[in-house]
């Protein structure tokens, strides 16, 4: 067996035993192999070197900055708003309830990167609703949770800077070989795909059940909701455009006046000054005063550290694993193992979406995508896939599965809590979710798709 499926299977049963059988944070798991690694592989002489790198990734600050921004926008409740108008939109079609909870679900999930708590929180408006209009209880539960995930891939969760840095880290690439703008707008590109996707699958199990629009005492009055929430609809203006504009004009305008350093630099500063223009754009929108207050503020990020914490900490720890893994040259071993399976670019593609749907199940996503990243970009970068779409898809084929995939699927049991259903029935309807996922998943990675961006 190769040195590197040695250290992947090492790492492997330590965050299974820590994780899963423990039940202690999956940070906690990830350190724990990194200190494993290290002795196994006689390397503490350059721990400091792997700790530095870890730590220099500026990507890490960035994803602190919106991991910030969603708790704000969550605990403001300045986003209810804009679920209310889509509400108001799309509620009144056949099966419109379960249409508003993929729309929503997922523009809710990449603001706040909380697969579970997303479920709660729009799954609470649109589960009962989808239940009224003649939903099964299961098929509201894994509408939602499903949706709920979207948000895994969709800018601006924290996984997308994961990705970004997994892609830009490598040596054969860099951080001048792509800008997040121009990623950005590929990862939009591609999740349009999966959101037309649940579309689709919406429109046929409400044809297959015959449900029915939302009933009109439950709609909204459209004129008021948006009366009400129009600022709230401002908020995706607000974190879009700016790299929207860097990415078709960078060339032609920004680069011409700042000089390509310059224009480099700007790129390079949109993720954390959006996020903090979008905060402080919805702390004036708040409705509530009293939920924005400085001292009210302070105990919202005192009372949420807790989910920042973790997920900031499991970066830095698979930062310095990925970064001991190319001193230990695992990639290159990765990359001899498969080419000797003999792998075309189909089968490859379809190996390495069944391995994270496997892995996917016992790790979570971002841990995924940060330790794993480089070696799948390289791995299907030599058999034809463009890297920009490689390490865009990483949080597709990491987070999203990730969350739908029981056992660690844990927003089909928030969806089940919420629409009291049969853990049976559920089940097997979220098999079709998972099946249609990793259809997709194969799709656009081997470029049948249009990408935007690409």
């Amino acid at each position: 067996m190769p040195a590197a499926l040695t250290y992947l299977a090492v790492m492997l049963v330590v965050i299974i035993i820590w994780f899963l059988l423990l039940k202690r944070p999956v940070y906690e798991a990830v350190l724990i192999s990194f200190i494993i690694l290290l002795t196994i592989t006689g390397t503490w002489s350059h721990v400091g070197t792997y700790i530095d790198k870890g730590l220099k990734t500026s990507l890490l600050y960035s994803m602190t900055a919106f991991c910030a921004m969603s708790i704000l926008l969550t605990r403001s409740k300045v986003i209810d708003s804009a679920i209310a108008v889509i509400l108001a939109l799309l509620g009144r079609v056949t099966g419109g309830a379960g249409y508003v909870s993929v729309v929503a679900s997922a523009f809710m999930g990449a603001l706040s990167g909380s697969g579970p708590g997303n479920v709660m929180a729009t799954g609470s408006i649109t589960i009962p609703a989808m239940k009224r209009s003649g939903f099964p209880a299961e098929l509201a539960a894994n509408i939602e949770s499903n949706a709920s995930y979207l948000g895994n891939m969709i800018p601006p969760s924290g996984n997308i800077t994961a990705a970004l840095g997994a892609l830009t880290g490598m040596a054969a690439y860099g951080e001048e070989y792509i800008t997040q703008a121009q990623f950005w707008i590929v990862l939009w590109g591609c999740s349009l795909w999966f959101i037309l996707q649940r579309l689709l699958m919406v429109f046929a199990f409400c044809r297959y059940y015959k449900v029915k629009p939302m009933s009109k005492d439950e709609l909204p009055s459209l004129k008021e909701t948006f009366r009400q929430g129009w600022q709230g609809l401002l908020l995706p203006i607000i974190i879009l455009l700016p790299f929207v504009l860097d990415f078709f004009f960078k060339s032609s305008f920004f680069t011409d006046r700042l000089g390509k350093s310059g224009a480099s630099a700007m790129s390079s500063s949109l993720l954390i000054f959006i996020g903090g223009l979008a905060s402080l754009y919805a702390v004036l929108i708040a409705k509530d005063r009293k939920l924005t207050t400085p001292n009210a503020i302070a105990h919202m990020f005192a009372d949420e550290i807790k989910t920042i914490a973790p997920a900031i900490g499991v970066c830095v720890f698979g930062y310095m694993i990925g970064a001991m893994f190319t001193d230990l040259g695992v990639t290159d071993e990765m990359l001899a193992f498969m080419e000797g399976m003999n792998f075309g670019r189909f089968g490859l593609v379809v190996f390495i979406c069944a391995i994270t749907c496997l892995l996917g199940m016992v790790i979570p996503g971002s841990s995924l995508v940060v330790i794993f990243g480089p070696v799948f970009i390289t791995i299907l970068v030599a058999k034809g896939v463009n890297p920009v779409l490689a390490a865009a898809m990483l949080p597709c084929i990491c987070g999203v599965m990730c969350g739908i995939t029981p056992p660690l699927g844990l927003g089909m049991y928030a969806g089940m809590s919420l629409a009291n259903s049969d853990f049976g029935k559920t089940f097997k309807n979220n098999l079709w979710w998972v099946a249609a996922q990793f259809v997709m998943e194969i799709i656009v990675l081997m470029g049948w798709l249009p990408i935007l961006g690409l």
